[in-house]
């Protein structure tokens, strides 16, 4: 039996709190809303910043008071799911008058515009009013159900900016409401050229993506730094190391024989399987499970490049050891071969925060596809 032992510091491993999840980037609706032109496009800036970041631009009154409490309940809720809580977007607050006295706030990616079209001595009223235009302003004052609008480039290229308005401050705050899930879905979406840039910033493993299309006829796009750390006839464990995090993907074929493999309950037998034979220490007896007992696995069906695909999310930890974080797989059914191929990201990263490993995981596992088409998803279920 092959097995590779984890060359990781221990450290130990408390994952029992409370959980505060809101339905967020992974399980969508839609909301009224509408896209405004480039007001401006400058010949020569780009937009900087951080993917998962999003500056939120409103009068200190709005800010403090029920629209940015509901704000910050809806988008910082927690990324699902992580051993620890961290939010599933980072939110940095200003007013108009912080973006006159420093032009460099101008030149971020993402932005989101809270204002009360009432109120006409708002800086931010203003600024979203010559944003959207008089035609949609009497559009939203007229209708109280169009009250989002998407820009981009105003400041810098490559920026997006979301203007949340109403006619009073509660109304911005059922508005907040209401446009959170398809917003924090398009700023996730925007956010996928960054990811992809930061994945494969050194290039990519051709000769690792050989020996998963010829041995599991899978296509995916894998980092340089990967190597391979088990190949076996119908698994190949993948790995990188940097000094704080542990980064692993395993891919895994096996036949196809009905409907309950996409189970949660199937899911969790696979990795469990996968878990036991091969992630091990030094410690006689460790081996890597799913821990669904401090947290809940989470599942949802699902399409990657057109394959019927369950999504699971949860936790891992070792027996008989104090190591464990958080992973993201990917059932997927081949049609052309009818077989299942099982793709997995877990991370071991005790000193250090894990939304941005995952990201970067979830983004490379999303690329998966059989055939030579471009790879993409969409949600189906939720």
């Amino acid at each position: 039996m092959n097995s590779t032992i984890l060359p990781i510091i221990k450290s130990s491993y408390l994952v029992k709190y409370f959980l505060f999840i809101t339905i967020g980037i992974f399980y969508l609706t839609s909301c009224a809303s509408d896209s405004s032109p480039s007001s401006y496009v400058p010949p020569m800036t780009g937009a900087i910043g951080k993917t998962s970041e999003v500056v939120v631009i409103a009068d200190e009154d709005v800010w403090e008071g029920t629209a940015g409490d509901t704000f910050r309940y809806y988008f910082s809720s927690a990324y699902l799911i992580l051993p620890q809580p961290e939010p599933i977007l980072d939110i940095r607050h200003l007013t108009p008058q912080q973006l006159v006295n420093d032009p460099m706030l101008r030149e971020l990616r993402t932005y989101v515009l809270l204002g009360n079209l009432k109120d006409v001595e708002s800086p931010t009223t203003k600024m979203i009013k010559k944003d959207i235009g008089e035609e949609k302003v009497k559009r939203a004052l007229d209708n109280p159900n169009f009250h989002t609008v998407v820009g981009h480039n105003k400041w810098a290229r490559g920026q997006m900016l979301t203007f949340i308005f109403g006619k009073s401050e509660d109304a911005i705050a059922d508005n907040v409401k209401s446009s959170y899930p398809t917003i924090a879905k398009r700023i996730h979406e925007f956010d996928q050229k960054q990811i992809g840039t930061l994945a494969y910033i050194k290039g990519r493993n051709h000769g690792v993506e050989k020996v998963i299309k010829d041995k599991l006829g899978a296509e995916m796009k894998i980092p340089q730094e990967y190597f391979v750390a088990v190949d076996e006839e119908n698994t190949v464990w993948l790995r990188k190391e940097t000094p704080k995090v542990s980064f692993n993907i395993f891919v895994h074929k096996l036949p196809y024989t009905s409907q309950a493999q996409f189970t949660q309950k199937s899911i969790r037998s696979i990795r469990d399987t996968l878990g036991k034979r091969h992630v091990t220490t030094e410690i006689e007896g460790a081996f890597m499970r799913t821990n669904d007992v401090d947290l809940p696995m989470f599942v949802k069906t699902m399409e990657l490049d057109g394959s019927y695909t369950v999504e699971a999310r949860g936790i891992w930890d070792l027996v008989n050891d104090f190591m464990g974080g958080p992973f993201i797989g990917y059932l997927i059914h081949n049609k052309s071969t009818n077989e299942l191929l099982y793709v997995e990201g877990f991370i071991h990263a005790p000193t250090t925060t894990k939304r941005k490993s995952m990201q970067l995981l979830e983004h490379i596992l999303r690329q998966t596809k059989f055939g030579d088409g471009e790879a993409t998803a969409s949600t189906t279920e939720e």
